[in-house]
């Protein structure tokens, strides 16, 4: 087990529930991660920030097509800029947020009504 790096506690790795791929590593996303977790062979994290990749439009994936072929033309999946270690997203997290965080509500309570399209 290793522990959060948050909060410290033990977390169990999802590595063995995701479905691997033969020339991919493929892990589940924790909520709300936003960066490789993957240790080097001497312990450190890769630390690379996990952004959206569309498979579909990469050349070089395009020869390979493992990723394609195991889970279609248009699945969420989330690449490790540094190691390309490749990341689906978690359960837990809501569909339609933002991949950088649901954000912060305003301290001052102020909700603006959207602009009023002028008609000619």
């Amino acid at each position: 087990m290793e522990n959060s790096v948050a909060t410290g506690e033990p977390v169990g790795t999802h590595a063995g529930s995701a479905p691997q791929l033969p020339k991919h590593k493929v892990k589940i996303k924790k909520p709300g991660q936003r960066a490789c977790n993957e240790k080097n062979e001497k312990g450190k994290f890769c630390g690379g920030h996990l952004k959206r990749w569309f498979y579909a439009a990469d050349v070089l994936e395009r020869e390979c097509g493992c990723v394609e072929k195991a889970w279609g033309p248009g699945a969420e999946v989330y690449r490790c800029e540094f190691c390309q270690t490749l990341y689906l997203p978690s359960p837990q997290d809501a569909r339609g947020t933002n991949v950088a965080g649901p954000g912060q509500l305003s301290i001052f309570g102020l909700t603006v009504p959207p602009k009023e399209e002028k008609k000619a």
